[in-house]
């Protein structure tokens, strides 16, 4: 006989693997292969990641905090096999902090400019623009439009 308070037992569902790499471009002028990715066997213009040494870079920026790039880098460069600069390690987090940085701003903007496009909307709808006079159903608006939603679904 089960208790009322019994309720068996189940399998909890499973944290997603949301450390997903991707292949990125290769640099059209770049020499030098990013730490983290080697290049395509099957695409000579894209990178392929290197799940270890990303993951290791990604612990990398944490022990940042604690000690100095020099560190860091000989520990990267002992845990993956690749070498890594204390000066290149420096150039990759400043540079991954400055595109974090912008894509916020960026985003931020965006919020600012869909915010500003709701307004105008209900204004034209206090002055009763309707048609040929509302800017909302000008040719321009509706270019504008389609190319933004074009560039969004690509």
């Amino acid at each position: 006989m089960q208790n009322e308070r019994d309720l068996g037992s189940w399998i909890l569902p499973q944290p997603l693997d949301d450390k997903v790499w991707v292949s990125v471009p290769k640099h059209p002028g770049g020499r030098i292969i990013p730490f983290g990715y080697k290049e395509s066997e099957t695409d000579p213009d894209m990178l392929d990641p290197i799940p270890l040494e990303l993951e290791a870079l990604e612990k990398a920026k944490k022990y940042l905090r604690q000690y100095s790039f020099a560190q860091v880098a000989a520990w990267l460069t002992k845990t993956t096999g690749r070498e890594i600069s204390k000066d290149s390690l420096n150039k990759r987090v400043k540079s991954e902090v400055e595109r974090k940085r912008k894509t916020a701003h960026y985003r931020n903007l965006a919020r600012r400019l869909y915010k500003t496009l709701e307004k105008a909307k209900q204004y034209e709808k206090k002055l009763g623009k309707e048609g040929d006079t509302s800017f909302f159903d000008s040719d321009f608006y509706t270019s504008l439009a389609s190319r933004v939603d074009s560039e969004c679904t690509t």
